[in-house]
């Protein structure tokens, strides 16, 4: 059993201006079908493969103590609940529960250096969640 990155999400005070910012940089693009905009409080850019999304957030405040990029991983096989477990079991320590009664949300994870990361529920599961 493994997890993969599902996208790096970084928290930001003006979504679209980072985003095309690191557009530049990476050579990424955003969806055709979904563009970013000003003034979207979200926007996803892309590798050009692919492979490799970043999803920049807004958020109130200033970095303090969270960190402002994390990874968000989706296990491979299994579920988010047997990875969670699999995950602890190697060292990871359980920062915030967010998974809501309906099978949706996440868990918010620190490795043994403190640094946050989410695991997300696998493709199989949101796919069966899917009327």
């Amino acid at each position: 059993m493994t997890s993969y990155v599902s996208h790096t999400t970084v928290d930001c005070a003006d979504a679209y201006a980072l985003s095309r910012w690191w557009e530049a940089v990476l050579d990424y693009r955003e969806d055709p079908d979904d563009p970013n905009e000003p003034g979207h409080e979200e926007c996803m850019i892309y590798s050009r493969d692919g492979r490799h999304r970043l999803l920049f957030i807004e958020v109130p405040d200033a970095k303090q103590v969270k960190n402002r990029i994390h990874l968000d991983l989706r296990p491979v096989e299994g579920t988010r609940d047997e990875e969670l477990a699999r995950l602890t079991g190697l060292g990871a320590a359980v920062v915030a529960d967010r998974r809501e009664s309906d099978g949706a949300g996440w868990v918010v994870l620190a490795d043994p250096e403190g640094n946050e990361f989410c695991i997300l529920r696998s493709d199989a599961e949101v796919a069966a969640s899917r009327p």
